[in-house]
């Protein structure tokens, strides 16, 4: 059994998701609705991943601070908050640009019942409440922003009073968890089948013919963000080719992310995509799981190009000072997007207030945005858990880089 476990592991990744992508696809289309167990290896990837996740950033994150060096982490973890806060608003700021030149109009029908937040300060106060919710509460409830105060807070209480060999026994019980976790990476091939063929039996081809032209505008402007804004950035930065970064980011990462359409559930992929890479783990070890929580340029998106569409259904003229201030409300809304699917959808609502857009015109759009949800998203996850990590690599080249290190993207992104 060992031996076979080796032996499958000894494939590339990424082939193996491919033909769990490819044969998902293929039993969709064949035999849809009826392989219950494939589509319980879906559910228990997905289970898994969000299961193993919050232990996983609360022991990395403790071990990474108790242990007496930061390794100048400080540095690249103020880097990565710009990046990631900048590419959320460029990203809203985009999508405008995209909402003006191609307007899309709404058919609003259906309606959903769920509670929306009535305004960007509850969000704030959401998160700022959550950042001091019970730390096993925040466990049990995947908080990943109450995981992070606390292991923080935890980690530096170690680092005062600990010894050397509690600091290593952090370590070891840190590196016990990544190896959980890539025994749980190594089934993704099966969980992928499941969720592709899942998404393959329950969705016609009717969701493009009836939302076409919306779901360009969504899925272009995240395309934009993935292939031009963000490569952008990063050249900018590290002054070369960004590509072999990205590619390697959208491919590991984004793949997944596609499939799970949680970025909760993507930081294990991220963090073992970040080890790969050769990143300090004292750094992704908190900017990872920081990430799927404030980086969010396809939430932001989301938020812009739906309420621009309900704006443009009810015939409400929208000038430009408007659409800047809506960016940065959906930049802020987007930070206290939920990271798992739909999470984006219910800040709908906050945005359209802008306008005077009525709650109950408001979740009707949210339903049209459930309802496009299958590609939308599935893309804004994607974006986001890849930023995620093409982000934190970013920053922590950058740095070495000013300290005389060389760096080669093409090289690294072979790895």
């Amino acid at each position: 059994m060992s031996g076979l476990f080796k032996a499958w592991n000894s494939i590339n990744l990424v082939f193996r998701i491919a033909c769990g992508l490819i044969i998902g696809t293929a039993l969709g289309v064949m035999i849809p609705n009826s392989l219950s167990i494939v589509l319980l290896f879906g559910t228990l990837f997905v289970g898994a991943l969000k299961s193993v996740a919050p232990i996983l950033v609360f022991v990395l994150v403790i071990s990474a601070l108790c242990r007496k060096s930061s390794n100048g982490v400080g540095s690249r973890f103020k880097t990565v908050i710009i990046y990631y806060t900048v590419s959320t608003l460029a990203a809203a700021l985009i999508s405008v640009i995209a909402s003006f030149l191609f307007p899309v109009s709404l058919q609003l029908t259906d309606t959903v019942n769920q509670a929306a937040p009535a305004g960007v300060s509850e969000v704030l106060i959401t998160l700022m409440k959550n950042a001091v919710s019970n730390p096993v509460g925040s466990l049990v409830n995947a908080n990943y922003i109450g995981i992070l105060v606390w292991a923080t807070i935890i980690g530096l209480a170690l680092k005062e009073y600990t010894s050397e060999p509690t600091a290593n026994m952090m370590g070891e019980v840190a590196e016990a968890i990544g190896q959980t976790v890539r025994w749980v990476i190594s089934f993704a091939p099966f969980g992928i089948m499941g969720l592709v063929y899942d998404s393959v039996s329950t969705s016609g081809m009717s969701i493009f013919t009836d939302y076409g032209k919306l779901l360009l505008v969504l899925v272009g402007s995240m395309l934009i963000m993935a292939l031009v804004f963000n490569p952008l950035l990063v050249a900018m930065s590290l002054k070369q080719n960004p590509y072999p970064l990205v590619i390697r980011c959208l491919r590991e990462s984004g793949l997944t992310a596609f499939f799970t359409r949680s970025s909760a559930a993507n930081i294990p992929i991220n963090m073992n995509l970040c080890e790969k890479l050769g990143l300090n783990k004292d750094h992704y070890s908190v900017s990872i799981p920081l990430g799927a929580t404030i980086n969010m340029d396809g939430a932001a998106i989301t938020i812009t190009v739906m309420t621009l569409a309900a704006a443009n259904t009810l015939g409400i003229a929208v000038d430009l000072p408007s659409a800047v201030i809506l960016s940065v409300l959906a930049t802020l809304g987007a930070c206290g997007a939920s990271g798992v699917a739909g999470g984006s959808l219910l800040l709908i609502p906050m945005a359209c207030s802008l306008f005077g857009i009525s709650n109950d015109i408001a979740m009707q759009v949210v339903a049209v945005g459930f309802i496009i949800g299958v590609i939308q998203d599935s893309v804004e996850t994607a974006l986001n858990s890849s930023s995620d990590v093409l982000f934190t690599a970013t920053a922590e080249f950058k740095e070495r880089i000013k300290d005389g290190e060389k760096i080669d993207l093409s090289e690294i992104a072979s790895r």
